[in-house]
């Protein structure tokens, strides 16, 4: 079952965006809009331990298993599908990695797709025929092996096209050495220099540059913030009721996705989050919210109540009200595309699968 709070569709009418967000626990990718009558309306697609997600709108990019798809709108400027659709995001491209671990995506100033290979720690770009290149390593990272050493996993671009800063568990170069480091080991890396901006973080995620400030989640406290790159420091916005991971901007809005942190798993044991949420009297959510970043207040969110605990990522699709995407095809290497006459025929059929 998922829910809204009062004014969530009004955010999704006035503020002409949709939202989407993976889910690796089942292997899903939602995309939630507006359906008819102003209803709250999700599309659901299985993408096996689907992760890193990335979009403009126009193009999806999503992380898989042991792929990573490109999904284009195959819907002509200005139309709408016959369901009423005015996307329908199309599997145009997949890239067979390997199982990397996929987690940030990015589109860089050249249209490449760049990843976070959490697997080999560090940035990669997919091989057309298969596999990955590493185009850059922590610099405490003395070889590439496929050992998880310091559970690289976010990454922020900048304005320029390249990546800027990328966050870690921790400083350490043996395999899942960053599990002695998950209370306060993490980092945020600047690309450019291998330097180290801010330090003592909790398993942070999702670093974001937005109106020329650094933001990100510190996953472990349940906090929203901006690292001040002078100082190094930690500026906490907000608390969020959940484990956050998943960052996405429209505007003065942020989208957080949230989770349920596995009981009985020593991952989550312990962590700061859990007395947050104690005194404050609540449990830890499974959803998103959506913060005010100008006065640091939750001003709407979204709540998954069972059979999902756990997303990855989110991300905003501005301009879109209504989106669709077509079935990936299974073990493809590089699915055929259809027709955009294609693809209006297949937005109903499509549309059956949600839920």
């Amino acid at each position: 079952m998922i829910d809204g709070s009062p004014r969530l569709l009004d955010w999704f009418a006035g503020e002409g965006g949709a939202v989407a967000f993976t889910t690796y626990q089942s292997g899903r990718l939602f995309l939630l809009g507006l359906g008819a009558g102003n209803r709250l309306r999700a599309q659901v697609r299985q993408i096996p331990r689907c992760q890193g997600l990335w979009s403009d709108g126009q193009t999806l990019w999503v992380g898989g298993e042991a792929h990573l798809w490109r999904f284009d709108n195959a819907l002509p400027a200005g139309t709408c599908a016959p369901n009423g659709s005015d996307r329908v995001y199309e599997p145009r491209q997949c890239f067979a990695t390997g199982d990397v671990d996929i987690h940030d995506i990015a589109v860089d100033g050249d249209g490449r797709p760049l990843f976070v290979n959490t697997a080999h720690s560090c940035l990669a770009l997919p091989r057309p025929d298969g596999g990955f290149d590493p185009v850059w390593r922590p610099p405490f990272i003395s070889e590439l092996k496929a050992e998880d050493r310091c559970h690289l996993n976010g990454l922020a671009m900048g304005t320029d096209g390249r990546p800027a800063y990328v966050t870690a568990f921790g400083r350490a170069d043996v395999m899942e050495g960053w599990r002695e480091h998950r209370l306060s080991g993490g980092l945020v890396i600047d690309v450019a220099s291998g330097e180290t901006v801010c330090a003592g973080l909790s398993m942070p995620h999702s670093p974001r540059l937005h109106d020329g400030r650094l933001w990100l989640l510190n996953s472990g406290t349940g906090e929203l913030g901006t690292v001040d790159r002078g100082s190094g420091r930690f500026e906490p916005v907000c608390f969020c009721p959940g484990y956050a991971r998943g960052l996405a901007f429209l505007g003065k809005w942020a989208v957080i996705g949230l989770s349920r942190p596995r009981r009985g798993n020593s991952t989550f044991a312990g962590l700061p989050l859990d007395d947050r949420l104690a005194a404050k009297g609540v449990g830890p959510r499974c959803g998103f919210v959506v913060v005010d970043t100008t006065t640091g207040t939750l001003a709407h969110a979204l709540t998954i109540h069972h059979t999902i605990d756990e997303l990855y990522d989110v991300a905003v699709l501005p301009g879109v009200r209504r989106p669709e995407a077509l079935k990936p095809i299974a073990g493809a290497a590089k699915p055929e595309p259809t027709t955009n006459d294609d693809a209006l025929k297949n937005a109903d059929r499509a549309g059956a699968d949600q839920s």
